[in-house]
């Protein structure tokens, strides 16, 4: 194997490797976890039998469910006005405006994350759009 052949290996695999981790934790944390997680499948599958054949399922069940968010005008609406609720919520953590009156616990549980949990929420709410429009396009035009 030249060096060349090595370093390609070696950064697809720690780029995929990776991505697998942050679906992992997106699943349980604000992100695209699905998405994260079969790019990291997608990634590893070049070097890995087992990462393709994972691969399969899941992008199955991806292009049913795009293909069922689109399916008619009320689960399009739905389905954007939960990606642009993430994408205001992500606004929101960004601006950490200061907790209201109502809020019945210290002000510092308000808005827990920071720029981290904002990033992660417009990440996942843009993520959502694009995927709203490239289904739209792919199963309805």
């Amino acid at each position: 194997m030249g060096v060349r052949t090595t370093t390609r290996r070696l950064v697809l695999e720690t780029v995929g490797w990776l991505l697998v981790l942050a679906g992992i934790a997106a699943l349980v944390l604000p992100g695209p976890g699905l998405v994260l997680l079969a790019a990291g499948l997608f990634v590893l599958s070049e070097q890995y039998p087992w990462a393709e054949r994972r691969l399969h399922p899941i992008r199955a069940a991806a292009l049913r469910t795009a293909r069922e968010g689109v399916a008619s005008v009320p689960r399009l609406l739905a389905s954007l006005a939960g990606a642009l609720a993430l994408v205001g919520l992500g606004v929101l953590w960004a601006a950490s405006p200061p907790a209201p009156g109502w809020w019945p616990v210290h002000e510092r549980f308000w808005l827990l994350g920071g720029w981290a949990t904002a990033a992660t929420l417009l990440l996942s709410g843009l993520c959502a759009v694009g995927l709203l429009g490239w289904s739209w396009r792919r199963f309805r035009t």
